[in-house]
């Protein structure tokens, strides 16, 4: 099974996305679920991971509405206030909907600590009782925080999203590869070759860009713990859905028909429980 176990949708609105900024003109638009279904076809994906992008639990209905309506989104990450006083009785009421396999903070907006305060810590350790998932959102910057972050949750599934984002654009390895090993060392840590498109020049990008980056999570996280992702609607930015798919496919073309298998699918379908 083939799963991409990151995408997006969203009815466009320009102040609840005001994320999406001026120059991000190519995603000012509805992304919606039978928008994303043909590609999935036309490049032999079986299903989906639908990711939160708005910080409320009405987004998270709002997914879990449109995977009732559409059997290829396998999985919910929808959002939850981790804060919140009562999040064992939030996260009760939500087990009771089997497609939500996990939560999503967008860390990468917060100031520096964020992922270090009590308050938010017991959320993540909630989370566990419930078999949820976490995927940490960060920028590089962010790296250090996390670290000791992921160091007190041993027990707690954790996912990177877009491999935290390096600066592909830049070309720069360090500091990150340095933090990106400290994290593989955590067999409870994983990684989803996602996001990286965006993180390279939209309009000049090739193959050989992402190579340097994907050479050290394979080797940190090997063939068990990397997930694909396209991160559509986003990687619109700079590719299409196909030439996403095609950096990682390509890449992984030499390994063994098991560690590809896994990447393209049985690990989301592990880690997720889908």
């Amino acid at each position: 099974m083939r799963i991409d176990s990151h995408q997006h949708f969203w009815n466009y609105d320009p102040v609840k996305d005001a994320w999406i900024t001026p120059d991000m003109k190519a995603i000012r638009n509805d992304f919606l679920p039978n928008d994303l279904h043909p590609l999935l076809k036309e490049n032999s994906i079986d299903g989906s991971v639908a990711v939160q992008v708005d910080q409320s639990e009405d987004e998270t209905g709002w997914l879990l509405q449109r995977a009732d309506q559409h059997s290829f989104i396998r999985g919910i990450v929808g959002w939850v206030k981790l804060s919140s006083a009562d999040i064992n009785e939030r996260l009760s009421y939500f087990a009771q909907f089997k497609k939500i396999k996990g939560f999503r903070h967008i860390v990468q907006s917060e100031p520096d600590g964020f992922l270090l305060q009590k308050d938010f810590q017991r959320g993540i350790r909630a989370l566990v009782n419930f078999n949820y998932t976490y995927d940490i959102l960060v920028y590089p910057n962010q790296l250090d925080d996390v670290i000791r972050f992921v160091r007190q949750f041993p027990d707690q599934k954790f996912i990177i999203d877009h491999l935290a984002k390096p600066a592909i654009k830049q070309g720069s390895i360090e500091p990150w590869k340095k933090q990106i090993a400290a994290l593989a060392s955590f067999e409870n840590v994983y990684c989803k070759l996602s996001g990286m498109v965006t993180e390279a020049d939209w309009r000049n990008w090739k193959p050989g860009d992402f190579v340097p980056y994907l050479d050290i999570v394979l080797v940190l996280f090997g063939s068990k713990r990397l997930l694909y992702g396209s991160d559509w609607p986003v990687c619109l930015l700079a590719s299409s859905y196909h030439q996403q798919l095609s950096i990682v496919e390509e890449y992984i073309s030499s390994l063994s028909p098991a560690e590809k298998g896994d990447i393209m699918g049985a690990n989301a379908v592990q880690f997720y429980n889908l």
